[in-house]
């Protein structure tokens, strides 16, 4: 009896991993498909935040833009114990990143401190473009025009809202999307 009982127990432990990642809807059963190379190595995705909106941005080091990397952080700084993960993704399509995923890491490092998820530099425009950027352009008719594009995907997968690079994270239209995307 001693020996069913603990079969059964290790059985049911053996199946939590699966059907705690198993998706809601059919648009976070897509999202957990894309991954990413994380700058710090290995790989990092939608699948390792089921059930948490996402705000995530192409990046760059070398933009006028590039102080809102600050901005990311105090986001990510605000709402992460709520649930809300912010991803910077580095790209160099419009010409303005640094060489190499090192040079980047250090960099946002030294300059900002930053602790949020990051990738690798990746491709978010054209043929070429990351899967997870290539579903956005051909799903929501949205491609980034320019550095620090952001958008924020809610919980169940779905498409929250873009903003181009003009809108601060911080700002009131980005909060208030999450905030709502964090009460429901």
């Amino acid at each position: 009896m001693q020996y069913l009982a603990m079969t059964l127990a290790l059985a049911f432990v053996a199946i939590l991993p699966s059907a705690a990642i198993e998706a809601a809807t059919p648009e976070e059963a897509q999202l957990q498909q894309f991954r990413f190379n994380s700058i710090d190595g290995g790989q990092i995705g939608f699948g390792d935040w089921v059930g948490h909106p996402v705000l995530i941005a192409n990046t760059a080091s070398l933009c006028g833009y590039t102080p809102q990397y600050a901005d990311l952080q105090a986001l990510y700084d605000s709402y992460r114990d709520r649930g809300l993960v912010v991803v910077a993704v580095p790209s160099d399509d419009f010409r303005q990143e640094l060489a190499s995923d090192a040079e980047v890491k250090d960099f946002c490092e030294l300059n900002y401190d930053l602790d949020l998820p990051m990738t690798g530099i990746t491709p978010v425009r054209g043929e070429g473009a990351h899967p997870f950027f290539a579903w956005l352009r051909d799903t929501q008719g949205f491609e980034p025009q320019w550095n620090f594009n952001k958008v924020l995907i809610g919980a169940d997968g779905k498409v929250l809202g873009s903003w181009g690079s003009g809108e601060a994270p911080t700002g009131p239209a980005i909060t208030q999307a999450v905030e709502a995307a964090l009460r429901s």
